[in-house]
């Protein structure tokens, strides 16, 4: 197989380049990095040296992609299946662009934020960017509502690489910073992502592994299964 994916099943930068592809099902190999073991490492590192995951190696073309958003579209292009998660018009294509990097930038990273606090040493939080991420989390939660009251999707009625980046993002968003009681139209559509099959592909293959996720006692009973 000539596609190989650099993961961890519990990233969820990595989820969003695995919705993309099991939405188009498209076939490839997962090579699981364990940042403690020094061999995974090297064998991430030798690929790219950023050290970042996920990375894409394409062994038939003999090229290394790095970043979500870049891995997606060079599926698109190279490796292209029924969905097509950019669109062909370039203004559709433009505003599917901005609302990846919107979840990506203002959802995931401030989430990420207060999940690392969480690990670091109590001499070493950071109380006042934890509240920053806190803030703009809010702030995006308003932004998001507004912006679904006309639309199934992040940019329209087509599933879009936009809500690749938006499931993750709001997945853990929703356990670290609860959404408000009265951002009905976030809670419908990350239900609606929730209900996707690609999406509970993710979940279920993470799963096994949430016991190493930081805010794991704040997990609701469905996300774990329980219900």
């Amino acid at each position: 197989m000539s596609l190989t994916l650099y993961i961890h099943p519990l990233a969820s930068f990595c989820h969003k380049v695995l919705i993309a592809l099991y939405e188009n099902e498209t076939e490839f190999d997962t090579e699981i990095v364990d940042f403690a073991d020094l061999g995974s490492t090297a064998a991430l590192l030798d690929k790219w040296p950023v050290g970042k995951i996920p990375v894409l190696h394409d062994s038939k073309a003999g090229q290394t992609v790095p970043e979500t958003s870049i891995i997606i579209e060079y599926l698109q292009s190279n490796y292209p299946g029924a969905i097509r998660l950019l669109p062909a018009d370039p203004k559709a294509r433009l505003d599917v662009r901005l609302w990846d990097r919107f979840y990506d930038l203002y959802v995931s990273v401030p989430v990420q934020k207060i999940v690392t606090d969480r690990i670091r040493p109590a001499h070493a939080n950071d109380p006042h960017g934890v509240a920053e991420a806190r803030s703009t989390l809010d702030r995006a939660y308003g932004m998001i509502d507004a912006h679904l009251r006309s639309r199934r999707w992040a940019t329209g009625e087509d599933f879009t690489m936009a809500d690749c980046a938006a499931l993750p993002a709001l997945f853990f968003a929703s356990i670290v910073h609860p959404f408000p009681g009265d951002r009905e139209h976030l809670k419908a559509y990350l239900q609606r992502l929730l209900d996707r099959p690609s999406v509970q592909r993710v979940i279920a293959e993470a799963r096994p592994y949430f016991s190493m996720f930081p805010y794991r006692d704040a997990m609701p009973e469905h996300y774990l299964g329980i219900s």
